[in-house]
């Protein structure tokens, strides 16, 4: 076994009958104070509510402070959705979709279109450890259809900024999305300007993607990876890999990381590897996985592949584990965050038997 874990616990708990029972996107980094999270809570999954809140944690994860909303006068205007990232200067980023709200208790997803109600991509920053925040700055977005972005920002050590989407559908039925990819934008003036590339395109006619990721390795390559499921059956495809020598602006064919997970995430070690987690939701033992890799353009190098978290179950209701059914998933969304004393802490969104909310497991590398 490469990992021991270490301890568990939720870094933040919600009860059934509050405002805000359900949490989602939770991301976590490192700052001179100690670890800040910033998830989102909503009223009910699907609907169009999301609030981004901040918790912060002084002794490595184990307790947290209570959550405080990042733009508390937006909420009733804008259901944001954003993660969390660090630049080694310091500053904090977030990035993710913003959507309007035209009525309370509106939904954000349409079963007819299997599609997003009309959005925008944003970004913010903050220069103080996360106490204040610009306001959300819009990305456009170079091609028709709605975003899903769960993944941070990139950060390059040149200072390039990166980010990635899945195209979605809207809920117009007549407007054509190419669905067949992630698109990548990069910016090298501090979100001035964008670029628009794909950082992964997919060879599987009616496929498509959701969670994808990028980061930097530490030979400065860039990773790149998805969920990848076909739109005509609702299968899942290996999970997609790409990677960029040229900081974003070229990425070599897009591959199979021989893994059939689904939500991805991706945490850059020192040694080169990266961390590549995922949720396992079809297959036994289900719960969230981790694989150390060392991706060359042909292969993704898993190195090892073992299970973190376990879950008592797939579904809140026991139906189907199918993406289409993704707002009765019970868990999803995983991020893992190197510390300082070079353990791991995963978090991710969980209702399971011991509890709804933001759950975590610190971890390490066994000797």
């Amino acid at each position: 076994m490469a990992f021991e874990i270490l301890d568990r616990g939720f870094v933040s708990k919600r009860a059934t009958d509050a405002p805000n029972p359900v949490s989602a996107g939770s991301r976590c980094v490192t700052t001179p104070e100690g670890l800040l999270c910033t998830f989102m809570v909503q009223s009910k999954l699907g609907i169009n509510d999301f609030i981004p809140v901040i918790s912060r944690s002084n002794d490595l994860g184990r307790t947290w402070s209570p959550d405080e909303p990042i733009w508390p006068h937006l909420a009733e205007r804008f259901s944001l959705f954003g993660s969390v990232s660090r630049a080694r200067d310091g500053e904090l980023f977030l990035y993710g979709i913003r959507t309007p709200i035209d009525t309370p208790g509106e939904t954000f997803w349409s079963d007819a279109t299997q599609g997003l109600k009309p959005n925008e991509l944003f970004w913010a920053s903050s220069v103080d450890g996360g106490r204040n925040w610009s306001e959300p700055e819009p990305i456009p977005m170079p091609i028709p259809g709605a975003a899903e972005a769960p993944g941070p920002m990139c950060v390059t050590r040149a200072g390039r900024w990166i980010v990635c989407y899945a195209p979605y559908n809207t809920f117009d039925p007549a407007v054509r999305v190419d669905r067949g990819q992630v698109v990548a934008l990069l910016s090298g003036d501090g979100g001035k300007t964008w670029e628009y590339r794909s950082m992964l395109r997919f060879a599987e006619p009616q496929s498509g993607s959701a969670e994808a990721w990028v980061i930097e390795l530490a030979d400065r390559r860039l990773l790149g990876t998805c969920w990848h499921m076909s739109h005509a059956d609702g299968s899942d495809y290996p999970n997609a890999f790409s990677l960029s020598e040229d900081g974003g602006r070229t990425w070599s064919p897009t591959r199979s990381t021989g893994i059939r997970g689904q939500s991805t995430a991706l945490t850059a070690l020192p040694d080169g590897s990266a961390l590549f987690v995922y949720n396992q939701r079809k297959h036994p033992p289900i719960g969230v996985w981790a694989a150390v890799v060392r991706p060359t353009a042909g292969d993704f190098g898993v190195q090892t592949n073992e299970i973190i978290w376990h879950a008592a179950t797939p579904t809140q209701e026991r139906g189907s584990v199918g993406h289409d059914n993704w707002t009765d998933f019970a868990f999803g969304e995983p991020a893992v965050t190197l510390l300082p004393d070079g353990t791991l802490l995963l978090v991710l969104w969980s209702i399971q038997p011991d509890g709804r909310g933001i759950a975590y497991v610190r971890f390490r590398f066994r000797d």
